[in-house]
């Protein structure tokens, strides 16, 4: 295996983990850094990770990023989506209470659930893949609840409970923020020719 190839069954290793772009990028440094010493000493990057790369990533990630940590991330950064999506419905419908029905309540429920477990399990979902989710399953759950349970307003939403849903999720979000701009400064500066 190359080192290139090393790197990158790590970083999709610890990606499927849910470990956040500041961490995946230095522990691809310090790695990138561990290999190209090996190579210079005459070694192999397989006698910097072992034969095994995946048990290597996998033992590092656990080590950076425990599940309960992970856990916590992944459902701090789903409040947010949730949180900035019904921003958005209030600005759409230009109020500033939401009525709940049984399949709106549903949909979201299941989104919520749908996205945590597949982020926890598959690592971080795109775009793409969280409107696959919406179609797929909150979608249809929520077709289903609303035949079943009617159209009935549950209860009205206010403003500000949106606006709490993104409080557990500012943190990150930054991070991740700062993490790519910092990342956008770094290939930017290594990309520049010296003068």
């Amino acid at each position: 295996m190359t080192n290139a190839q090393i790197l990158a069954a790590c970083r999709s290793n610890w990606e499927y983990r849910g470990i956040d772009d500041a961490s995946v990028r230095e522990m691809l440094d310090e790695l990138a850094a561990h290999l190209e010493d090996a190579q210079t000493a005459g070694r192999s990057g397989q006698d910097v990770v072992g034969q095994d790369v995946r048990s290597f990533a996998a033992a590092w990630a656990r080590a950076r990023a425990p599940f309960p940590r992970r856990v916590a991330r992944t459902v701090s950064m789903t409040c947010f989506a949730v949180g900035c999506v019904l921003i958005l419905a209030y600005l759409l419908r230009w109020t500033s209470e939401l009525a709940v029905t049984p399949a709106y309540l549903a949909f979201w429920s299941s989104l919520c659930v749908a996205t945590v477990v597949w982020e926890l399990r598959r690592g971080s979902l795109g775009m793409r893949a969280r409107c696959a989710v919406a179609v797929a399953i909150a979608l249809p759950v929520a077709i289903l609840t609303g035949l079943l349970a009617g159209d009935e307003v549950l209860f009205a939403l206010p403003l500000w409970a949106a606006l709490a849903l993104l409080v557990p999720g500012l943190p990150y979000a930054a991070a991740d923020a700062r993490a790519r701009r910092n990342s956008h400064t770094a290939d930017d500066t290594s990309a520049s020719p010296a003068r």
